[in-house]
């Protein structure tokens, strides 16, 4: 037989579904522009239907439903429009760092200008045309003295404005570093308080989302692998249930270290710990040698995002030898220096003073052969006395201008051919060309480089908008969608809360109505 109350109680149980339908509901409104919320479903499901299968259950004309119950608050995630986002996500970081070093180091070199070094080699190189033309003039000797001091300037300042930067990317690292090093941490602590909650049936929404926003911090850092990991001691977890997260430090291409290096582990066991990240420095010469995560040292530094980028940029040992885009350009304008200064003072030295002056100062340039282009500058005496310069030829007559026309030549002598070198330590040095053309070379790799990686950063993110876009279209608040859904659980609470008043109703005709008839 059928209760009485029956219908109450089903009435009773879509008032208390719809009304935590819309407390969902102005939960989403209320989030629908916090940073990294997902929106929230209240699943419904219908509640066991009257009577039960059995022996002895009433007979009646079949089984009656006995009203709805919200099962679980479920958030609305796609996984795999996660992994889209945080590989892109690590290219932006990845591209995005090598595009600002390039950047800079773009402004410092300032070609082509006025004001850069080719246009200073220019001046100088006319400068001893000049010279060849009037070598006793003492205004066209002191004009070459003055540009050759202006191309030491220029090379100086490279050299010192490079070093800044590179010691600013190598600030940037410990603060990554420690950037990757809270995340880790925050993440490991949020697993913690998951694994108090899922055992005991709850899904901790909010706590799902606030990691996620923390591994999407991460995946622009360095190249991540998530992993879901539910242990076997869990108690009565929902099916729902996310689980707890294994972060995993991957390459580039996705592969794993061997062995596998993993930032937050977590096995079935439960929660294991985590790596803390340490980057390792080459003790002579400054570059990165590796980053050791826990005991565990990467060297090759692959795992892309910011991270790598920022430690590419700095300088980071490769086979024994320093690699990376500001010590390239610094060894680059030191090789360059060096052999330009040598040679230029080796042709210098072949000539004679204005009127055969007699002094032992024979070196136009003076450098350290340690940093040329940081040391080079012309002599000090030549400065004071342009007459020091070696312009004439073996006659020593003032009007003797050879050795400025060879001086003036070395504009279009190719490296190989310099009399200070051999074929070998030129090869070894990557010395091609001239030194007009050897510089803008470098100059040419490091503009096609900066476009390269801005074209890069611009397509990751790009792509990284566009997964964005599908993961806002699945996961973000539409108030015009919750305006509907408060319409919607409103009528069904107002429409049970009717029931409950029929139901009232036809209890007052059985109380209170029947049993009259003859009074």
């Amino acid at each position: 037989m059928i209760s009485t109350f029956m219908g109450l109680e089903t009435a009773k149980r879509g008032m208390n579904t719809a009304q935590s339908a819309l407390y969902t509901t102005g939960n989403n409104v209320a989030n629908a522009n916090t940073e990294g919320y997902s929106r929230q479903r209240l699943n419904l499901v219908q509640t066991s239907a009257f009577p039960t299968v059995g022996m002895n259950s009433p007979l009646v004309a079949g089984q009656l439903g006995t009203g709805v119950a919200g099962e679980t608050v479920q958030r609305i995630r796609d996984s795999f429009l996660d992994t889209q986002f945080r590989t892109q996500n690590n290219k932006i970081g990845y591209y995005g760092a090598l595009s600002e070093s390039l950047t800079k180091m773009e402004g410092i070199m300032n070609e082509p200008t006025d004001n850069g070094l080719q246009a200073t080699m220019s001046k100088f190189w006319s400068s001893l045309q000049g010279l060849s033309a009037n070598a006793e003039n003492s205004g066209a000797r002191s004009v070459v003295a003055s540009t050759g001091q202006m191309v030491a300037d220029t090379l100086n300042y490279y050299y010192n404005s490079l070093t800044n930067v590179q010691t600013d990317i190598g600030n940037q690292i410990n603060v990554k570093e420690s950037e990757i090093n809270s995340l880790i941490q925050s993440i490991d602590r949020i697993n913690s308080e998951i694994s108090k909650v899922e055992p005991h049936g709850y899904i901790p929404n909010d706590l799902y989302d606030e990691r996620d926003l923390l591994v999407d911090n991460l995946s622009k850092m360095v190249n991540i692998k998530v992993s879901h990991v539910i242990p076997t001691n869990y108690g009565k977890a929902s099916d729902g249930a996310a689980g707890l997260y294994n972060i995993e430090l991957v390459s580039e291409d996705g592969s794993s270290y061997q062995p596998p290096v993993n930032l937050v582990s977590v096995n079935e066991t439960g929660r294991l710990g985590t790596a803390k990240a340490e980057v390792q420095y080459d003790q002579d010469s400054g570059a990165v040698s590796g980053v050791k995560f826990g005991n565990q040292l990467v060297e090759d530094i692959s795992f892309s995002g910011e991270f790598a980028g920022i430690i590419k940029s700095y300088g980071y040992m490769e086979n024994g030898e320093v690699k990376g885009i500001y010590p390239e350009m610094i060894e680059n304008l030191n090789n360059m220096t060096a052999a330009f200064v040598k040679e230029f003072n080796y042709q210098h030295a072949q000539g004679h003073t204005l009127a055969d002056i007699e002094t032992e100062t024979t070196d136009f340039f003076t450098m350290d052969d340690t940093n040329p282009a940081k040391s080079i500058k012309v002599n000090t005496e030549i400065l004071n006395n342009s007459n020091l310069i070696r312009a004439g030829g073996d006659s020593g007559a003032s009007g003797d201008n050879k050795n400025a026309l060879k001086l003036a030549e070395l504009k279009k002598l190719d490296f190989t051919q310099y009399q200070t070198y051999n074929s070998a330590e030129f090869t070894a040095k990557g010395l091609t060309g001239s030194f007009d053309s050897y510089y803008s070379g470098i100059i040419g790799q490091m503009g096609v480089d900066s476009q390269s990686a801005l074209k890069d950063t611009a397509n990751a993110t790009t792509l990284a908008s566009s997964v964005e876009n599908n993961r806002q279209s699945v996961s973000s608040v539409s108030l015009d969608e919750e305006m509907t859904d408060m319409i919607k659980f409103q009528q069904a609470y107002n429409a049970s809360a009717r029931m409950v008043t029929m139901m009232d109703e036809l209890l007052d005709k059985i109380i209170n109505g029947m049993g009259l008839v003859g009074r």
